[in-house]
């Protein structure tokens, strides 16, 4: 047992039960809990994390009533037949030590289906669809509905259930002047407001008696117009306590908030100070949450008093074995969740089967699996980018004997370029969980070694991961002095003028722009940028606009801005707007950033030169001009490299292609990594 996180590790009593550890995993919708077929799946998701060591875990939202659905025929828990389908899960979990919570979740206004209902009429900006008032007969309906749901939960063999008050659904919809324009009990001031949910919580705890979780997510910080003070927060949570809840969980931000709250950019635990705020406030635990992703932090969060639980969602998709690794002193191999939401929220979204990024495992338990290798077959991985990093390992775990060749003097590949992007930082942690993999499972790892075919004879399987270069602009002047590629920029082999054009407004050349506001790479070992200007969340919160809800409703401020270390030009060939093809959860913040640090964009651009008076253009109404600037950075694209396949073809290898050496479209670590790990499993 690993002394070095003994308030983590530290069991704890919350109501009726005894927790093994303070690790929670908390709600994260999968999509696999919308249809019954897929029940086995989800079991197979849950119980792998709590084999893993969590203590409990939360479910997906399940919703009271069809009028709640987040989408279409989805996630209910209104009906026996389906509470006793989900016995096979939570006997499962209960096996492995661990509890589950079923999450009941009304969508609201934020449902995607025609029979959306919320506190008064409205359409929020998420949904296509508006979204009636409830009558006030409607409203006692949809509170016995939640209970219904609770006894059901407590029937299907759930420790308890969460009420989700947070994140911009029905119970903040009612809480919030914002969205609730009633002028009957259940509105017109906000002691009327607060009654829905804790009638709901007050006839929950009646129903379910004394023997069942009551977990309460509350909004701690809404960061919306119209959202609740600090004051109307803990008056809440005080009444809720009164009511029967017996933990509060913690949420940040309506979904329709224009303020990032989860995404990579945002610094770890940059909310930690609202929870122990709350527990100061009530009696019973408290859960911290939001961009908690080491043991580290969530032991330091623990030790200063602030919470007595942490919530990890988007870490346990990362690394179900997360709470195993700290109790056996194997902290330095947990497999880091980097919030690039690419492969979880994204995909949620967007109505696909949520992963992760760094585990494509996840959501996938049954179908991608690591069994041990038949036979110790040699495996030669060539490049240690993403793609090679990723199938070396799930190889090596197989137990096959496996050997990485990278030219560089380094491995990374793309990510060493990556981490250096302001609020990409965390992307080291992926490299880090790599390096340290490797060597604990015994991989030689040639650095500074350009592999030849001759090289590779004798290995049973060749895979091939050497990535992308970048491509040579065919353009008069792409010569000149003043241009260089991204990976010079990022890597400080070559230093920008005052004034720079960056040419390709991809993910790639978003990120270029905005390491060119800042002025250099992220944060430093020490907590520092490349200038020594604190990156701290104070910084942060002054850069967004956050306010203390005490001062500020709702935490709404007025945004700080630094002046930009650069004058930015940003250039694409496409018409479509800038940013387009970025993530959902993450483009919109960074168009936002784009916005602040003053860049000036171009789209449906013909390039026709460079030389000493700067970028010359054609833009999109026919008109010819000089972009006047210092510098220019390519990020127009990449091309695989290839250059072994013909060779090893022709020595009979056993060759595998994957990663941007497939394909070199838009830069795709989802892709590579899975590509990997996919690879691996079929070795």
């Amino acid at each position: 047992m690993s002394q070095s996180h003994p308030h983590l590790l530290s069991p704890l009593d919350v109501g009726h039960l005894t927790l093994r550890n303070r690790l929670v995993m908390g709600s994260m919708h999968t999509g696999l809990e919308d249809r019954a077929r897929h029940l086995p799946e989800l079991t197979a998701y849950f119980t792998e994390r709590a084999r893993g060591g969590v203590a409990m875990m939360v479910t997906g939202g399940y919703s009271p009533d069809i009028e709640g659905w987040l989408l279409p025929a989805g996630s209910t828990m209104a009906s026996r037949r389906m509470a006793d389908k989900h016995r096979g899960l939570t006997d499962a979990v209960h096996a492995e030590g661990a509890h589950i919570l079923l999450q009941v979740l009304h969508a609201g206004r934020y449902g995607y289906q025609p029979f959306v209902r919320s506190s008064s009429s409205s359409k929020s900006p998420i949904s296509p669809f508006t979204a009636r008032g409830l009558s006030a007969r409607g409203v006692e309906r949809t509170i016995g509905h939640w209970v219904r749901a609770a006894r059901l939960a407590k029937r299907a063999g759930y420790d308890g259930i969460e009420i989700m008050g947070s994140e911009g659904y029905l119970i903040n919809q009612f809480l919030a002047a914002r969205t609730n324009e009633r002028t009957d009990e259940w509105g017109g001031t906000a002691s009327k407001r607060m009654r829905f949910p804790e009638e709901i919580v007050r006839r929950v705890r009646a129903e379910v008696g004394r023997d069942f979780l009551v977990q309460y997510r509350i909004s701690l910080l809404d960061l919306v117009d119209g959202g609740q003070t600090w004051d109307e927060t803990a008056e809440l949570a005080q009444r809720l306590e009164a009511a029967g809840v017996d933990v509060f969980n913690t949420g940040i931000g309506w979904h329709e908030a224009r303020i990032p709250t989860i995404v990579t950019s945002v610094p770890r635990g940059a909310f930690a100070s609202l929870s122990a705020r709350l527990k100061d406030t009530v009696g019973v635990p408290v859960i911290a949450s939001n961009r908690i992703n080491t043991p580290a932090l969530a032991e330091e969060i623990l030790a200063g008093g602030g919470a007595d639980l942490v919530s990890m969602a988007r870490p346990l998709l990362a690394d179900p074995a997360f709470a195993a690794k700290v109790a056996e002193g194997r902290s330095d191999e947990i497999n880091i969740c980097i919030a690039c939401n690419q492969a979880c929220l994204d995909h949620t979204f967007a109505n696909k089967r949520a992963s992760c990024l760094v585990n494509p495992r996840a959501g996938r338990e049954t179908e991608l699996t690591l069994t041990v290798a038949p036979a110790r077959r040699r495996v030669a991985v060539v490049g240690a980018g993403p793609a090679g990093l990723a199938c070396a390992e799930a190889a090596a775990s197989r137990g096959l004997a496996v050997e990485v060749f990278e030219a560089e003097p380094e491995l990374g590949g793309q990510f060493r370029y990556a981490m250096r992007v302001p609020g990409k930082e965390e992307f080291a942690s992926t490299l880090a969980y790599f390096r340290r993999r490797l060597e604990v499972l015994g991989v030689p790892v040639h650095l500074g070694r350009r592999a030849a075919a001759p090289d590779l004879e004798g290995f049973d399987h060749v895979v091939l991961a050497t990535g992308v270069r970048p491509r040579v602009l065919d353009l008069p002047g792409a010569d000149h002095p003043m241009v260089m590629t991204y990976p010079e920029l990022l890597t400080g082999a070559r230093t920008p003028g005052r004034r720079v054009a960056v040419i390709g407004a991809g993910g790639i050349g978003v990120d270029v722009s905005e390491f060119l506001l800042a002025g250099g790479p992220g944060l430093a070992v020490d907590g520092r940028d490349a200038h020594g200007h604190s990156t701290d969340v104070e910084a942060w919160n002054r850069h967004w606009g956050v306010a203390d809800p005490a001062v500020e409703r709702a935490g709404l401020g007025t945004a700080v801005l630094d002046e930009p270390a650069h004058e930015v030009h940003l250039l694409q060939r496409k018409t479509s707007r800038i940013g387009r093809g970025l993530g959902k959860t993450t483009g919109w913040v960074h168009r936002a950033e784009l916005k602040k640090g003053g860049v000036q964009q171009y789209t449906g651009v013909t390039y026709r030169a460079i030389d000493d008076d700067g970028l010359h253009i054609t833009t999109g109404d026919g008109a010819s001009r000089v972009v006047e600037v210092d510098s220019v950075v390519v990020c127009a694209g990449q091309e695989s490299v290839r250059d072994l396949v013909a060779d090893l073809e022709a020595r009979g290898a056993r060759l595998h292609v994957i990663g941007g050496a497939d394909v070199a479209a838009e830069l795709d670590a989802k892709r590579a990594i899975r590509q990997g790990v996919e690879l691996a499993a079929r070795l």
